[in-house]
């Protein structure tokens, strides 16, 4: 279940279930400036985002270009991608401690870049999809997302069982990018309740605001825990 936080003075939205993970720290922002400062992280990454599904790791590079997915295994580093209508994903892997995040619009759901991510941490660390817990933050939802047949066909097209994701040319990206995983064997994911549109007051909509070109956040960093050396 997704709730309220404060960072910085700013409204951030959590999900309870990371609540106990001391070694993620990982948040969905609203409208506004962002709480992210220069002293949340050693290293802060932001990739250039182009509708696509290349998925990078993180390491010693700063830019990352064409980047819709990244995968960070390193702590007090930080990534975040930004967002207006699409449908962000967090992942986190409880056994081996990695994070991924991931922007899926319609061309990165058509293209499954949420199944990507996981398969991607999965052949490089052996994550298994049963340890996954995935966020699927805010964005827009079935009730102000009407696409064309084509698009709806493609998107639905990604799926075995398309129940209850759409209803004539509206679509559910969200629910679309967790079926595509639940598929896989995700079996821990929260989804977002709240609509980019509809509540256009707490974040950026690309739809409802002709094209803004400001965005909210999808932030996700591992933590430095210190352990207590035995006397």
């Amino acid at each position: 279940m997704f709730y309220f936080d404060d960072l910085n003075g700013k409204r951030i939205l959590r999900s309870d279930f990371l609540n106990g993970k001391k070694e993620i720290n990982a948040f969905f922002t609203t409208r506004g400036e962002s709480p992210v400062t220069q002293d949340f992280a050693k290293r802060i990454i932001s990739p250039v985002q182009t509708h696509s599904d290349h998925i990078e790791a993180v390491d010693e590079r700063e830019e990352y270009p064409d980047t819709d997915g990244m995968i960070l295994t390193e702590p007090d580093t930080a990534v975040f991608l930004r967002f207006a209508d699409c449908t962000p994903l967090i992942f986190y892997d409880t056994k081996h401690n990695i994070a991924g995040v991931s922007h899926a619009g319609w061309r990165g759901t058509a293209a499954r870049i949420g199944v990507k991510t996981a398969a991607k941490m999965v052949l490089n660390y052996s994550t298994k999809p049963e340890d996954l817990i995935v966020l699927i933050g805010p964005a827009i939802s079935m009730c102000c997302y009407e696409v064309s047949e084509e698009v709806r066909d493609t998107l639905l097209s990604t799926v075995k069982n398309t129940k209850d994701l759409y209803k004539d040319r509206n679509v559910d990206l969200k629910k679309i990018n967790a079926r595509q995983l639940e598929e896989i064997g995700v079996k821990k994911i929260d989804i977002c309740p709240f609509c980019t549109s509809c509540n256009n007051d707490m974040f950026y909509s690309y739809r409802k605001e002709n094209g803004t070109t400001d965005r909210h956040y999808a932030v996700v960093k591992l933590n430095v825990i210190e352990t207590k050396q035995a006397r």
